[in-house]
């Protein structure tokens, strides 16, 4: 497993680094020379940022059956070189109009790409190594935020005027271009499944295709579901809106964090740079980055899940809106990196949930549309904190916006934890669940796989 974690993982988390860097550089290009050239009030900008996410959620669950049929290194591939034209072809955008459309074809080339790398890594991680596999790919996120924050404002500073380009454009250029280089490399390097592994030894694939089958041979045993199944029951549903709330705060926070810190100049009196700025953003992704993979690696070891994601949601639930009612620029920093460090804590140890009892086209199918319909908090974050934005003056009432679903979040996973099994529920007696397909509260919350 060390040998499959250093082959895979830092090639992916440099995959994902680009992925959420292009998909979050417009928060950075924002309220540095892009809202006011092409003349973007906060709702269109919150607008032009969610419209990703649509196009996103169209072809999420299609793009992940198709990783699934065709394999994860050519369609991986496929992904990031479609959306890193699209995306370099931002910097050349002459209205609003035409960022809002190339922006909903970059979530629409995107699609599948992270849910994709979510089922990838149950083609090679078992159970008991699944949230710490998930977390060290998350990694990303924060590192992508706290690398690409600072490296985006040197772009757009030093970089104006570069090739005739402002530097917000010169932005989407620079960072869209390394997802082309990379799709050809990933063609080459990736791996579909152990059994192709030329980099590891027979007895080394074997063991892990052996271990892999029978984690697959259980849960289809106890769990089978075929994918239209997968696509509308209400756990899944449940599972979709856990990662909603959880998410909407990411976006929300990301999108608008880079406007909330220019903003500290007004506020507090400070002045800072596009540099500094950037500099100052970039210390909640940090600590985040290092707090995150210790927290799954406890998931694992205990071999709980539930609290272990509603936990932090609750705790990100109180700390974003207490953000904005600081008197002091310090203080108002550490309640965003509190808030911060919670979401990216939950998000890992929730994606090891799915797959605890979805296998093959229904993992692909269920993952997909956990990850489309959550997602749709990019579209709504970014566009609702615009909005009432713009209508109350500030931003502290997007941010209890955030706050409460973080909340309603850790209540529905809780309740998911808690609840019989559907051999109990009222309903069970519906012959849509085959026979031998409950599901033991312990296996949901991934409690008895580790300690066996």
């Amino acid at each position: 497993m060390a040998k499959v974690s250093r082959r895979l993982i830092p090639f992916l988390v440099l995959l994902y680094f680009v992925n959420y860097l292009d998909r979050v550089n417009i928060g950075f290009a924002g309220p540095n020379g892009m809202n006011e050239d092409l003349g973007m009030s906060a709702k269109a900008f919150g607008f032009a940022s969610g419209i990703f996410f649509i196009g996103y959620l169209l072809l999420e669950v299609p793009s992940n059956i198709a990783l699934n049929e065709f394999g994860g290194r050519r369609w991986i591939a496929r992904i990031m070189l479609t959306w890193g034209i699209i995306s370099s072809a931002i910097a050349f955008v002459p209205n609003t109009e035409t960022l809002i459309v190339l922006r909903f074809l970059l979530g629409v080339a995107e699609a599948g790409f992270f849910p994709g790398i979510i089922l990838y890594l149950t083609f090679w991680f078992p159970e008991r190594h699944r949230s710490k596999a998930i977390s060290l790919f998350m990694v990303a996120v924060p590192v992508s935020t706290a690398i690409g924050s600072t490296m985006s404002s040197l772009i757009i500073d030093w970089g104006h005027g570069l090739f005739g380009l402002d530097g917000w454009r010169l932005l989407f250029l620079v960072e869209g271009m390394p997802a082309v280089v990379l799709a050809f490399v990933c063609w080459f390097y990736l791996t579909d499944r152990p059994a192709d592994a030329t980099w590891l030894e027979p007895a080394e694939k074997r063991w892990l295709e052996a271990t892999l089958d029978d984690e697959r041979l259980s849960a289809q045993t106890g769990q089978h579901w075929p994918l239209k199944k997968a696509l509308s029951h209400p756990r899944i549903l449940m599972l979709a809106f856990v990662y909603f709330g959880i998410a909407y705060g990411l976006y929300a926070v990301g999108f608008f964090l880079p406007t909330i810190v220019a903003g500290f100049q007004e506020q507090y009196g400070t002045h800072m740079s596009v540099v500094e700025r950037g500099l100052v953003t970039s210390v909640p992704y940090v600590i985040a980055a290092i707090v995150m993979v210790p927290w799954a690696r406890h998931a694992d070891r205990t071999g709980e899940r539930v609290w272990h994601v509603a936990i932090p949601a609750i705790v990100g639930a109180v700390s974003i809106p207490a953000a904005l009612y600081m008197t002091d620029p310090y203080l108002a920093m550490v309640a965003v990196t509190v808030s911060t460090c919670a979401v990216m804590c939950a998000l890992p140890v929730f994606w090891a949930l799915p797959s605890t009892f979805l296998t093959g086209v229904a993992a692909a199918g269920g993952i997909a549309l956990i990850n489309s319909l959550g997602n749709l908090s990019g579209f709504g974050g970014p566009y609702i904190t615009g909005w009432l934005t713009d209508l109350t003056g500030d931003a502290k009432a997007a941010m209890w916006v955030v706050g409460a679903l973080s909340l309603a979040a850790a209540a529905v996973v809780v309740y998911l934890g808690a609840r019989p099994r559907p051999d109990q529920d009222a309903g069970s007696s519906n012959n849509d669940e085959p026979r031998g397909s409950r599901t033991p509260p312990a296996r949901y919350r991934g409690r008895a796989s580790s300690r066996r």
